[in-house]
């Protein structure tokens, strides 16, 4: 019988292999497997070891959306446009400011950039 991948990654963190690529693959497994809370606290961690890791704010913003946390998912939304925008990810940026409109028209939040389109 083979180990899940989560099992797999869990093992590699449990024996200090601990990077942001290695929490960023946590995260995506857990929100894989329906376990966004469990998920953001890996994602958590990966901007956290490395804030200018946009691909891990994206995910981190999209646990948390998932999880109903939807002020953590907007902040963690616009951190991680700031980290996309000084890396020059461009696409990456454009993704997470449509989440976060959505996210602010569903709270009734004015938007960061109100003059943007």
């Amino acid at each position: 019988m083979t180990a899940t991948p989560i099992a797999n990654l869990e093992a590699l963190l449990a024996k200090g292999k601990d990077s942001p690529l290695l929490r960023f693959g946590l995260g995506g497994a857990y929100l894989n497997a329906a376990d966004p809370q469990r998920a953001a606290q890996h994602l958590a961690e990966a901007v956290r070891l490395d804030p200018r890791y946009s691909a891990a704010w994206k995910l981190l913003g999209k646990a948390l959306a998932e999880a109903g946390r939807w002020a953590d998912a907007l902040a963690a939304y616009r951190q991680g446009i700031a980290a996309a925008e000084q890396h020059g990810d461009k696409q990456a940026a454009k993704e997470m400011t449509v989440f976060a409109r959505r996210i602010e028209k569903q709270l009734g939040t004015p938007s960061e950039n109100p003059g943007s389109p």
